[in-house]
């Protein structure tokens, strides 16, 4: 199937007494025993599953061509399960421009635990010179926040099979409906499920979709059943509703990013503008490959002050997040904190479905 069928059909789990066409909330945090001790339903306690959590992992497995999924309470719940699951002591090689709560994670919660080698991924030839005896994983982010740096996810695949290495994948900025890196050579595939796929700024989560059930993938699971850091049914039912539309969204994100990044790239009080669906960007051809379109991330250098252009916008909100059906706006580096790499003339930029005219018209007067 389709994507646009699957994200609406492939959560359909059930056939209700009542006959709902939509997944109904199963708000029960218990389940009926048979006589023999069995669960006749396929559920015990919903911190270990539910049925709209498993429509959900279903819906996420069969988009991102996987071959199973677990959802979390949010994407650093599912990030770091990732990371409480391999050996400790072992060596993690994670892109220079890492999403800040990911590395912030493996700074301080994995300090003394896990090492962690920050590079530029983008660099193939350089990144064989960091592995080790006791590399276990390459953590790629493509495109990275908020650099939109692309990697090839195909180089990457090769690396990680020739040294035996896991390799997982943050896709949150592509959605399963631009990117599947699976089906690319990635193990695990991570998003964060508050952005595209909540899509409505209403919910928070986290998915983990893996390409095999092996070793590595009983220990997630087990994590997330046990830790416990896992959605309520009623955020599984947000997602699963956010879900049948994603294809349509996207499309729409996609379009209006395009429009906003050439617009701005020949705007004169913008020295740069990283999109990775424009010819300029310095991975435009990688992005070409792996992707089927570039979603409405974005984000720019600006001549003057960032804060006071972020401060001036009527229309966009500044806030923190992304992938919303409204646009937002923000001076990552001020989110980020003293320690951030990040420059300080940057804004970063999630394109909304609002009419590109309106979104122009609004950047416009908070550029002059």
């Amino acid at each position: 199937m389709h994507t646009e069928t699957i994200a609406i059909h492939a959560g359909n789990l059930t056939h209700s007494t009542t006959g709902d066409v939509t997944l109904p909330i199963s708000l029960s945090t218990t389940f009926f025993r048979d006589e023999d001790g069995g669960y006749p339903g396929g559920h015990m306690y919903s911190r270990v599953s539910n049925p709209n959590r498993s429509a959900l992992e279903k819906v996420m497995t069969d988009l991102e061509k996987g071959a199973d999924a677990c959802a979390f309470s949010s994407g650093n719940a599912a990030g770091m399960t990732v990371f409480q699951a391999l050996p400790p002591g072992s060596h993690i090689i994670a892109p220079d421009d890492m999403y800040w709560g990911f590395k912030k994670q493996l700074q301080s919660i994995f300090e003394g635990i896990l090492s962690i080698d920050f590079i530029d991924l983008t660099e193939i030839s350089e990144i064989e010179k960091h592995i080790k005896s006791n590399t276990v994983m390459i953590w790629v982010e493509t495109p990275s926040n908020p650099l939109l740096k692309v990697t090839s996810l195909s180089a990457i695949a090769g690396l990680t099979k020739k040294h035996r290495l896991i390799f997982a994948c943050d896709s949150t900025f592509a959605s399963p409906c631009f990117q599947n890196p699976i089906l690319q050579g990635a193990d695990i595939v991570m998003h964060s499920s508050t952005k595209y796929i909540g899509g409505h700024s209403d919910v928070l989560g986290g998915i983990l979709v893996t390409a095999a059930k092996n070793g590595l993938w009983d220990k997630i699971r087990n994590i997330q059943q046990i830790g416990g850091a896992v959605p309520s049914p009623f955020d599984c039912f947000l997602l699963l509703r956010s879900i049948k539309t994603l294809a349509y969204r996207m499309r729409g994100h996609a379009e209006n990013g395009m429009a906003l990044a050439k617009h701005l790239s020949a705007h004169p009080k913008v020295e740069a503008v990283f999109y990775p669906g424009l010819p300029s960007h310095p991975q435009y051809e990688i992005a070409k490959q792996q992707m089927s379109g570039f979603s409405g991330m974005m984000s720019i250098l600006v001549k003057g002050d960032a804060k006071k252009i972020v401060n001036k916008v009527k229309l966009f909100a500044q806030a923190t997040s992304l992938g919303g059906v409204e646009s937002l706006i923000e001076h990552r580096a001020s989110v980020e904190g003293p320690d951030t790499k990040t420059p300080q003339n940057l804004i970063r930029i999630s394109v909304g479905l609002e009419h590109i005219d309106d979104l122009i018209a609004d950047l416009e007067q908070a550029l002059v």
